[in-house]
């Protein structure tokens, strides 16, 4: 159980992510979409489903977008309502900036009630003044403690620049947060990095390390390649050049990802941070879908090779 695994700090968790239909789509197709998606997520071994909240991030970008930004269902909504022969435990992504405190309270109470784990992300731009700051979202959060956990977001390429996701990541535990989870890991090193900071941080001020899980994605074309980067995930040069000439990218993009999870299982486990692991299944290609499938599987494999599942 994703809560109690959460609570003990346990080692090898598998999640999944998903992102709601757009809105305006037909309901045929969201109803099809969802009975595919149920499908596929109870064929699976998982300890939580995500559900990502998609926010519009051009106004921080100057470059331009390389797919149009089109607005989803709300994930909450979606969920409840087309997603409740799920058996497992669900993860809903909020911008708790772009609500007022009584309405982010009401969807807190909500979340409690139907069993699920929030998370909270910031503004999508830093020109966008917040309704409710993080601070005062921790603060609501406080009452639905005993029935949820409380999951943030950390990127280790904000690390490697500005040296301080560490203090970052504590600051929110001691706000209540108990796990966190990556942007999308394609350079390991920026990882490896960020745990190293956060062993330091915890043996220097005797705090708990949080579970870290980090988010893994296949790439199947040089466009999707092309938005990874401008979402401000960092691929290195000559990872980039070869997923570039692959005469098969997906298979490639998905092979990085394995070994990413074997080294970073091991890198975890020397170090006793408690991991996981999230695929995430953002794409509407058949074959990218079957992909993070057979990543989510593969992945699991590895976790009970060392007995973490």
């Amino acid at each position: 159980m994703f809560l109690e695994k959460i609570k003990q700090r346990k080692s090898g968790l598998l999640l999944y992510g998903i992102t709601p239909p757009k809105i305006g789509t037909d309901e045929n197709k969201i109803d099809n979409y969802a009975k595919k998606t149920v499908e596929r997520v109870n064929s699976l071994d998982i300890d939580a489903l995500i559900v990502y909240d998609v926010q519009d991030e051009s106004e921080r970008i100057a470059e331009e977008r390389p797919f149009p930004f089109l607005n989803a269902l709300d994930p909450l909504y979606f969920t409840e309502r087309y997603l409740h022969d799920i058996a497992t435990s669900k993860i809903i992504y909020k911008p708790a900036g772009k609500f007022f405190s009584n309405e982010l309270d009401n969807w807190l109470q909500r979340i409690a009630i139907l069993g699920f784990h929030p998370v909270f992300v910031g503004v999508p731009s830093p020109d966008h003044v917040p309704k409710t700051s993080l601070v005062e979202a921790y603060e609501l959060y406080k009452k639905y403690s005993e029935t949820s956990k409380l999951g943030g977001v950390t990127i280790p390429e904000r690390h490697f620049a500005l040296r301080d996701e560490d203090d970052r990541i504590f600051a929110k535990v001691n706000k209540g947060v108990s796990y966190f989870i990556t942007q999308c890991v394609f350079d390991i090193g920026f990882s490896k990095d960020l745990i190293d900071s956060i062993v330091a941080y915890s043996a220097n001020h005797q705090q708990q390390i949080p579970t870290i899980i980090f988010t893994l994605t296949s790439c199947g074309s040089e466009r999707t390649l092309h938005f990874i980067e401008w979402l401000g995930i960092y691929i290195p040069a000559e990872m980039k050049a070869r997923l570039l000439q692959s005469k098969d990218i997906l298979s490639d993009s998905v092979n990085i990802c394995l070994n990413h999870a074997q080294a970073l299982t091991e890198y975890c486990l020397e170090r006793n941070v408690p991991f996981g692991f999230n695929i995430e299944s953002v794409a509407i290609k058949k074959d990218e879908i079957e992909a993070t499938i057979t990543m989510t599987k593969t992945i699991e494999g590895i976790l009970k090779r060392y007995q973490l599942r």
